[in-house]
């Protein structure tokens, strides 16, 4: 099994706190084609956890069966404290799911779709009222709560879709690609949300397709890949396993360009951008010392820009061209 950075019982504020979701083991297959083939996880309450993976890794059939949607072949997980397989009405109770697309019914309105949510969650009339009313002010969706919702924006629905889930007061919140399809705009509001619903001590399990969604908000990531959790860890942590960090120097002088590149050993050249890249870290040390050798020799760089692993470098390093066709997506 690859290697992995070993997740911790402390949340990104570094407060202990028992798991809200906890699994070992868990498997899956459809046919011959095995999808999860044992999955840890460990969760804190009031913290952001986010999967990333390829399309078709399983991200979604680990939500499916942390919600109780499906079952798993083999393993075992708690969701607020209940088993998934043995007490999926006391993981039910405790959840909310937003899946990939929203699920809002578009003939009706939203506060009539948010009304129908407080119904089925067995809201006295009194208090759905209440409810409704709150969760449409926090959403931004008062003025246009009387319209039919086909009449929304992405990220009207998306909103909406969010605060239906909340309508029952779950502390523990599924969000299934949240943001696809949503403007540059819109994904930036969501996060917004997001972040209040962990700041009002929700968890937060996050799949997305957009790995800087997952450094924004999550204080743990675990990347799926060929079945398995191939690493987990914060950000910062996973970035660090990965190798290619540089600093790059650029000049705009040939003569300044070929004395550094003489001068120093073990560097990249691009002689078409007059530029060096060196093997680096990024530490504040490894810094230090290559503009401590550019002084000594009388050399100045007209560029220093430094380059760490970011997370993009994470998962094609770790997932390679592991990438399902859109059959095989739509399986999972």
């Amino acid at each position: 099994m690859p290697s992995s950075v070993m997740p911790t019982s402390s949340s990104g504020g570094g407060r202990t706190s028992r798991p809200a979701i906890s699994a070992v083991g868990l498997r899956k297959a459809y046919g011959d084609k095995t999808v999860l083939d044992g999955i840890d996880l460990h969760i804190p309450e009031g913290s952001v956890f986010a999967l990333l993976g390829p399309n078709g890794a399983g991200k979604t059939t680990v939500v499916k069966i942390l919600s109780t949607l499906i079952g798993a072949d083999g393993g075992q997980a708690q969701v607020a404290g209940h088993d998934v397989a043995t007490a999926p009405e006391g993981v039910r109770n405790a959840i909310g799911v937003t899946g990939q697309f929203s699920a809002v019914d578009g003939l009706i309105t939203g506060e009539e779709n948010m009304r129908l949510m407080a119904d089925l969650n067995h809201l006295s009339r009194s208090k759905g009222k209440q409810v409704t009313a709150e969760l449409l002010e926090r959403f931004d969706l008062v003025d246009a709560a009387g319209k039919p919702v086909q009449s929304y924006s992405g990220g009207m629905k998306r909103r909406l879709d969010i605060a239906m889930t909340l309508v029952g007061n779950p502390r523990i919140i599924f969000l299934d690609e949240p943001t696809t399809g949503l403007d540059p705009r819109s994904r930036h509001n969501m996060w917004g949300i997001i972040r209040e619903l962990v700041t009002d001590g929700v968890t937060v399990f996050l799949t997305t397709q957009y790995l800087e969604e997952a450094d924004e908000l999550a204080d743990r990531i675990a990347v799926l890949n060929n079945g398995q959790i191939a690493a987990e860890g914060s950000a910062e942590e996973l970035k660090r396993m990965i190798p290619g960090g540089h600093i790059r120097l650029r000049f705009t002088d040939p003569s300044v360009h070929h004395t550094a590149a003489t001068a120093l050993r073990e560097v990249q050249l691009d002689d078409e951008a007059l530029a060096l890249q060196i093997a680096s870290g990024g530490s504040q040390r490894e810094l230090r010392s290559v503009l401590d050798w550019l002084d000594a020799a009388g050399i100045e760089a007209d560029e220093l820009t430094v380059h760490t692993p970011d997370l993009d470098d994470v998962f094609f390093a770790l997932t390679g061209d592991n990438v399902a066709t859109p059959a095989e997506e739509a399986a999972r």
